[in-house]
């Protein structure tokens, strides 16, 4: 299967992280390149706006089986009103799975928006293929499950939540992504107008209340209220301040919890963290939840 690198973000500051990714990519089976641009430099960013496009275009005309994001940070944001959405499109009909997370979740929402394709909420290539033996190297499942998804063997994926939601069953169209730019999304084009779908989130460096907050804009806007239920990803690298007095982030999501008849599911291993899954975005699954295992299945994705 050939796989694609490509930066559509946050700059590589090293290069070592992504040449290893593409290394220890091409020791699972799959044909791992670098798009020429992969590590251009601009500010923050790989590549100047142009650059950036260009490589999503380019990746996009090629239509690899796997368009891998080589990290997140900011920049996609940039680019929403110019891309070639019916290209990107075009590409996954050809069978390319856009795969990342994080920034990426720009991406993945506009795709869905503009013109219902699929993608996939997944790893990204510098921060989980490209993290040092000495840091922890590659995460066992988030390996093997991406493996299994791109090779189009993942049926199902399944978590352990929070008591108080056995017996839950839903179904409707996965979609969400990182939470900040799910809401920097609103009132643009580029939102998904999801109704009856099961909404997944995470977030990294903010504070509970600052998630509490998104949340509740969501809430506000009449977003979580049209789902069937919302998927709490890892909400990570936050730190307590003495001014909390015992505010965390179990008691930020029981006041969103209280404003929704929604149901909010904790758990989900997705997000900055090492050990994640993959989900397919835009896809219709069904969420089954029996005790405290939650199960999110959508048939073979031949």
């Amino acid at each position: 299967m050939k796989l694609t690198i490509f930066s559509p973000a946050g700059v590589i500051m090293k290069a070592p992280p992504l040449r290893l990714a593409c290394r220890r990519l091409r020791a699972l089976g799959f044909e791992a390149e670098l798009d020429a641009d992969a590590l251009a430099r601009h500010q923050r960013f790989a590549g100047d706006d142009d650059i950036r496009l260009a490589a999503i275009h380019r990746v996009a005309e090629a239509a690899p089986s796997i368009a891998l994001a080589a990290r997140g940070g900011y920049g996609l944001t940039r680019l929403l009103d110019r891309i070639d959405w019916p290209l990107l499109a075009r590409s996954v009909e050809r069978g390319t799975r856009w795969v990342g997370y994080s920034d990426m979740t720009a991406l993945q929402m506009g795709l869905l928006a503009h013109t219902k394709a699929t993608s996939w909420a997944g790893p990204l290539a510098a921060d989980d293929f490209g993290r040092a033996d000495a840091d922890g190297g590659v995460d066992e499942i988030t390996r093997d499950v991406f493996c299994e998804a791109m090779q189009g063997e993942l049926e199902a994926v399944g978590f352990r939540t929070d008591t108080g939601r056995d017996s839950l069953e839903a179904r409707g169209t996965l979609w969400g992504g990182n939470l900040a730019v799910l809401c920097s999304l609103l009132g643009t084009p580029h939102f998904p107008r999801v109704r009856g779908g099961i909404l997944f989130v995470e977030e990294v460096n903010e504070h509970p209340y600052r998630v509490e907050r998104a949340l509740l804009q969501l809430q506000q806007a009449g977003v979580l209220d049209a789902q069937k239920a919302v998927l709490i990803g890892a909400v990570s690298h936050w730190r307590p301040v003495p001014q909390d007095r015992g505010y965390t982030l179990k008691r930020a999501l029981a006041a969103v919890q209280a404003r929704t008849r929604v149901p909010l599911l904790a758990g989900l291993p997705f997000g900055h963290v090492p050990t994640k899954l993959c989900l397919p975005v835009g896809r219709r699954v069904d969420l089954v939840v029996q005790g405290r295992e939650a199960l999110l299945a959508w048939g073979h994705t031949h």
